[in-house]
């Protein structure tokens, strides 16, 4: 027999609450002890208990598989990214590139080939650093502008009282918008203040060029001196006599000099790879090996001349299948227990809540016969036990590290030919999962129908809440109307008890002798 919960917090039995209330009907009691909202409570559960248990047992379960559908496309979404680079070809097209001295270091990228190379590095790119002749810190330089220049950029900034001492120079070379890509500080030594330039950036052609123009020449007490002229060609003649202009690390003019002094030239790196000689601005190096990256470190000079070897990334690759191998077997292990089965549970736990499902078998069906099935035909079909990752009897993956290794090292073809990119096992991996993962997909549609027969759910229950009210209403003016009917019947039979007697009274009428 159902109980329901009352407002009251007591739990009544409807049936007998609807027995208690016909006694006190006929038995005439209007003195009764019945808790009339928690019989109105117990008839309006009663008829509503039914279709309450139904919608929440429902909502319970859509709930419940929303859950589940969350879990299995979050492992899904996992093991799509662990096999991205194995279904594109990214993985086994990948490289290493080591070199076997110091100041040397590589990596490679598409396009880069196996082979090994001859590097030897004659110097490294440097930036051009120059020292200004000596000025008192307090020194007032005149007032003008400043015309910054390096490799075709320029910034041109004025000088006036609020800046024109060596620090507020430098401050404003270092603030200014269009910085050129000069770095200023100012080094005081014995002698005085210096105003020290750096350039950004190195090679030759980031040389440092200032054009300084004092408002009035006859006036200047300084600017004019900040002037640079930096050089980075040279001019030699040929056998002809015809001028030939070379590049070459930066130098000051004579003009220059006189004020400034070259701490460091901004040069080139030169070297050569493979007998090849190779002159590049900057000490990052991407266009020497096709695919290869070189940077150079003051070290890679001394340590010249060194082998720099590209080969594949074993490594690398054995470390992305194995991370394919994980996400699967979690793929496996968290389908299996969405669709147990534990008899030992309550009835109604005992089932994972995607057993029996057809979405999920259709899922598992189809990665599971990816999985299992031979690449190729005849004698060149390979399948995952051709590089050691054997199916075990639960659908999990078991790898074999050291046959794994000798695949990658030795067998490169089986391995390529087992993830090549059109129908290898990654690749038809990948495109189930998207098929199943995409906006429209197996798992969309039944996400969105589950959330809909929610909303349905919680439209229902708001219908079942206002009948609930509808009811409770009519029942209290039921018993407000029987208790007012009650009421008026003892009083009338009191009234008639009075008048014409009872068990233990005579009555006003039989008392009355006239």
């Amino acid at each position: 027999m159902t109980t329901v919960a009352t407002t009251t917090g007591s739990t009544v039995d409807p049936t007998s609450a609807v027995q208690q209330a016909a006694q006190s009907i006929i038995s005439g009691s209007t003195n009764s002890t019945m808790d009339v909202n928690s019989l109105v409570s117990a008839l309006v559960n009663a008829k509503v208990a039914g279709q309450t248990d139904t919608l929440n047992s429902k909502k319970t379960a859509d709930n419940t598989q929303l859950t589940a559908i969350g879990t299995l496309k979050s492992v899904m979404s996992l093991l799509q990214s662990s096999l991205t680079n194995l279904a594109n070809g990214t993985t086994l097209s990948s490289f290493t590139a080591t070199a076997d001295g110091n100041g040397l270091t590589a990596t490679a990228g598409s396009g880069a080939v196996a082979g090994s190379y001859a590097v030897s590095v004659t110097n490294i790119a440097t930036s051009q650093s120059i020292t200004s002749g000596a000025f008192k810190t307090s020194d007032a330089l005149g007032a003008g502008t400043l015309k910054l220049s390096i490799n075709g950029k320029s910034s041109t900034i004025k000088i006036d009282s609020s800046n024109n001492t060596l620090a507020g120079i430098a401050s404003a070379i270092n603030s200014a918008s269009d910085n050129p890509g000069v770095t200023a500080t100012v080094i005081t030594g014995s002698d005085g203040a210096h105003l020290v330039l750096r350039s950004s950036s190195t090679g030759q052609a980031s040389a440092i060029n200032i054009v300084a123009t004092p408002t009035t020449p006859a006036d200047d007490t300084g600017l004019g001196k900040l002037n640079v002229t930096s050089i980075n060609s040279t001019t030699t003649t040929d056998a002809d006599g015809n001028p030939v202009t070379t590049s070459a690390p930066t130098s000051l003019d004579a003009a220059t000099k006189a004020n400034w002094t070259q701490n460091a030239p901004g040069q080139d790196a030169n070297l050569t790879i493979a007998g090849t000689a190779v002159t590049s601005a900057s000490n990052t190096i991407t266009n020497a090996i096709s695919g290869v990256t070189m940077t150079l470190g003051s070290a890679s000079v001394a340590s010249s001349p060194q082998t720099l070897t590209i080969g594949q990334d074993v490594d690398g690759q054995k470390t992305a299948i194995e991370a394919f191998v994980t996400a699967y077997n979690n793929f496996i292990s968290t389908a299996s227990s969405l669709t147990s089965y534990d008899s030992t549970q309550a009835a109604g736990s005992q089932g994972g809540a995607l057993l029996g499902d057809s979405m999920m078998n259709t899922i598992k069906n189809t990665l599971s016969s990816a999985i299992s099935k031979a690449i190729g035909t005849g004698s060149s079909a390979v399948n995952l036990a051709s590089i050691g990752i054997a199916l075990q009897p639960d659908g999990t993956l078991k790898t074999d590290e050291t046959a794994l290794t000798n695949a990658l090292t030795s067998s490169t073809g089986t391995v390529a030919s087992l993830f090549n990119s059109t129908n290898g096992v990654a690749a038809q991996l990948n495109n189930s999962l998207t098929s199943f993962l995409q906006t429209g997909g197996i798992i969309d549609t039944r996400t969105t129908a589950l959330n809909a027969d929610l909303s349905n759910i919680a439209d229902q229950q708001t219908q079942l809440t206002a009948y609930t009210q509808q009811l409770t209403t009519a029942y209290n003016n039921q018993f407000t109307a029987l208790n007012t009917l009650m009421s008026q019947m003892s009083t009338q039979g009191s009234y008639l008890t009075a008048l014409f007697g009872g068990t233990n009274s005579a009555g006003a009428l039989a008392t009355n002798k006239s």
